[in-house]
């Protein structure tokens, strides 16, 4: 039952893919009168004055300026993750709106997802799975080889708190860690996981084994991988993507892996999401897909959600929001 005395949230809805997580909805209830997308839809002079924050679950609701001109007591748009790049900040602040997100609820798991992804692709785990399960295997051959990771060069593009939490455990594998990043880390940072800051990204690229992107998507970063990147790359490297699809050009990295510009490729993140059924990325051998899930964990799903509520409140309360998001 709702409360119509609780603040009005608008979520995208209770079902489907772009639905709220359904172990959250109970908890949300607690504080909010959840509103969906589609009772917005039906009755927006009614309901949409009754919406002061709005709740972002996988990139939806999509916040546009029809969106904000219907809800004249938004505060606060509460987005679930660190990425940003599906919002217009600006606009979002023309209106006078807020903007929280959960960096630190998916910073862990995506590292340990980055990891992973490094380590399935050296070793070609899916490969080898698909071999050891495959019933035309009579014979494993001693000849079936991956790369070793322990003691080779991870070069990480974006260390910011994913990408450091990635530095700290690649330590633990020997690594040694290049970074390139648009500030320097602290001496002492750096110093504590045994990293080298590139200044120049094409010495990182050169330079590593092993090349994973932990960054935002920005216009500044958008392809920031291309032609030219994947030809200075080893042709043994492998690159790994954990930040966005469009950080990467596909075209190229499909080109480079075909042609054996680089060895490899493990990526959590595509454009679009996901790929059409035909792409060729799908049909190489030397590519680890899987479907955005760098924070797919029951954990940190729920402190995402905790955080949400946490920002939500201090936002209608006039307290000040945790995990604010400001304007550069």
């Amino acid at each position: 039952m709702e409360d119509q005395d609780l603040p009005g949230v608008l979520v995208s809805g209770f079902e489907g893919p772009s639905g709220i997580c359904k172990d959250h909805v109970g908890e949300l209830q607690k504080y909010f009168n959840l509103i969906t997308m589609q009772d917005l839809l039906e009755n927006k002079t009614q309901v949409g004055p009754k919406i002061q924050a709005a709740y972002i679950w996988n990139r939806k609701p999509a916040i546009d300026q029809e969106l904000l001109q219907s809800l004249p007591a938004l505060k606060i748009v509460a987005n679930a993750g660190a990425g940003l790049d599906h919002l217009d900040l600006k606009l979002i602040a023309s209106f006078g709106v807020k903007v929280a997100n959960t960096p630190q609820a998916v910073s862990s798991p995506t590292a340990d997802m980055g990891m992973a992804l490094l380590l399935a692709a050296a070793r070609r785990v899916v490969e080898g799975h698909q071999l050891a399960t495959s019933p035309d295997t009579k014979s494993f051959s001693t000849n079936w080889l991956g790369q070793e990771v322990t003691g080779s060069t991870l070069g990480i593009i974006g260390m910011g708190s994913i990408g450091y939490k990635v530095a700290q455990r690649a330590r633990a594998f020997e690594m040694n860690i290049l970074y390139h990043n648009r500030k320097r880390r602290k001496s002492e940072e750096e110093e504590a996981v045994g990293a080298t800051y590139c200044e120049r990204l094409d010495d990182l690229l050169q330079r590593s084994d092993f090349v994973m992107l932990a960054m935002s998507l920005t216009p500044q970063t958008q392809r920031l991988i291309g032609r030219r990147e994947l030809r200075l790359m080893k042709p043994t490297a492998i690159l790994v993507n954990i930040g966005r699809g469009l950080l990467v050009d596909q075209d190229a990295l499909v080109e480079a892996l075909q042609t054996g510009v680089i060895g490899a490729a493990a990526l959590d993140v595509s454009y679009p999401e996901p790929l059409p059924r035909d792409h060729p990325l799908l049909k190489l051998k030397n590519v680890t897909l899987t479907p955005h899930i760098g924070s797919a964990t029951h954990q940190a799903r729920w402190q995402m959600m905790e955080n949400l509520i946490g920002s939500i409140l201090a936002s209608l309360n006039g307290l000040p929001i945790p995990n604010e998001v400001l304007l550069k």
